[in-house]
């Protein structure tokens, strides 16, 4: 029993020597500093001041990069003169050409005459009703023969005119022309504060009523922009026969002059 007990003692010396001397602990690892790391905000703890200075700047980023394009216009002068009006404003426009079906008007006709006779009965009518200006058109070969009855610069005018006509019994229609040609743009930047161009007073100054503001095509970039009222770049444009309403060539009749 006592040959036992001293057994189980040394046995216990023996591991507590083991526990304390050989098998020593491991160092600790070392942390990451607390200072190094990035600290961590709210939203609502962002200062005011510094969240609008951030919304200001990327409003002004923004502004710098719109581009608005006001047109299109039928002729060069047109488009210098509301360059020169929208210059006078504090804008910094510039003038651009393109190569672009051009309208030339909106045009009233009488379509589907197959005949001579059906072409004399209408004109007949017409004079009746007071209309003595109709030009006989060559035949087409999907609308036979037409009566032109004139060239109109509105929409507005043109319709009534088609009223009237068809108020005699002939069945007169309306479309706009358009021809081959060159239309002019007036591309700027908005001012601060500004979302798009105010063009109202360009009405007001009798410039074309037909224009709008659109977005400016990708290729135009403003900084690079050299044209000016005194010289736009002219895009090629051959000389195309004239051609109707369906896109067919005329022959040497033509409609009336824009009315």
């Amino acid at each position: 029993m006592r040959t036992a007990f001293l057994a189980l003692l040394l046995l216990n010396l023996a591991y507590f020597a083991w526990a304390h001397w050989v098998d020593a602990p491991r160092g600790a690892v070392p942390g990451v500093s607390a200072s190094r790391l990035p600290e961590l905000h709210l939203v609502s703890e962002v200062p005011a001041g510094s969240a609008a200075a951030a919304s200001q700047t990327k409003a002004v980023e923004a502004d710098a990069q719109a581009c608005f394009s006001v047109g299109p216009f039928g002729d060069v002068d047109n488009s210098a003169r509301a360059a020169a009006l929208l210059k006078a404003k504090g804008f910094d426009p510039r003038q651009r050409a393109e190569s672009a079906e051009a309208s030339e008007g909106w045009w009233v006709f009488v379509a589907g005459l197959k005949t001579d006779a059906e072409i004399d009965r209408a004109l007949v009518s017409l004079e009746r009703g007071g209309i003595k200006d109709a030009l006989v058109m060559p035949a087409t070969a999907d609308s036979g023969r037409r009566l032109s009855l004139g060239l109109f610069s509105e929409r507005s005018r043109a319709d009534r005119r088609a009223q009237s006509i068809r108020a005699l019994g002939l069945n007169a229609e309306v479309a706009e022309r358009k021809l081959p040609g060159t239309v002019y743009w007036v591309d700027l930047a908005p001012l601060p504060g500004m979302a798009t161009v105010p063009i109202q007073d360009l009405f007001a100054e009798g410039v074309s009523s037909r224009i709008a503001v659109q977005t400016c095509p990708p290729a135009v970039h403003l900084p690079n922009a050299q044209a000016t009222a005194a010289g736009v770049s002219q895009p090629d444009s051959p000389s195309v026969p004239a051609v109707n309403a369906d896109g067919q060539k005329l022959a040497t009749a033509t409609p009336a002059t824009a009315h």
